[in-house]
């Protein structure tokens, strides 16, 4: 079974310029899909403000990079169970701001931000092993530390 993370590197709106521009990296936003291919679980600070899982079928393939992922039932079920504690959680403005600035990992109880969610749902199911996210020592989870992450996950099992 497979998931994928999305990154998003099209060129968006100035929200998405200016965080590409400040983490230095072609990516603004993430998302994880899900097996099915069409359930993108993910949370924006523009939709709706809240972390949600929506069907995508109409995304535009060249605005988007893809990681594949090898996961198992029961890390999709681990991950199902993250997300049902946490749908509806609210959008993380000042742990995200706040990450960039400071040399520690700014977290907010019920509230998210798209990489960081991500990190957490992977580190959680063990689809990434602890020793290679080591959430516990980084202040930034931008999508492209995120997608820092996960390369150097899929280099360690080669």
């Amino acid at each position: 079974m497979k998931i994928q993370v999305a990154f998003y590197r099209g060129e968006g709106d100035m929200v998405n310029k200016l965080v590409r521009w400040w983490t230095k990296s072609p990516y603004s936003h993430s998302e994880l899909i899900m097996p099915d291919g069409l359930t993108w679980i993910g949370i924006s600070p523009f939709k709706n403000s809240k972390l949600c899982a929506r069907i995508n079928r109409h995304h535009n393939e060249k605005e988007w990079d893809f990681v594949e992922l090898s996961v198992d039932k029961e890390q999709i079920q681990m991950i199902q169970e993250f997300y049902n504690s946490t749908k509806n959680c609210e959008y993380d403005w000042v742990g995200m701001i706040f990450s960039q600035f400071l040399p520690f990992h700014i977290k907010r109880k019920g509230k998210w931000y798209c990489s960081e969610w991500i990190a957490y749902a992977l580190r959680i199911s063990c689809v990434i092993d602890w020793r290679i996210i080591k959430l516990y020592d980084r202040a930034d989870l931008s999508p492209a530390v995120l997608h820092e992450i996960i390369m150097a996950s899929k280099n360690e099992k080669v």
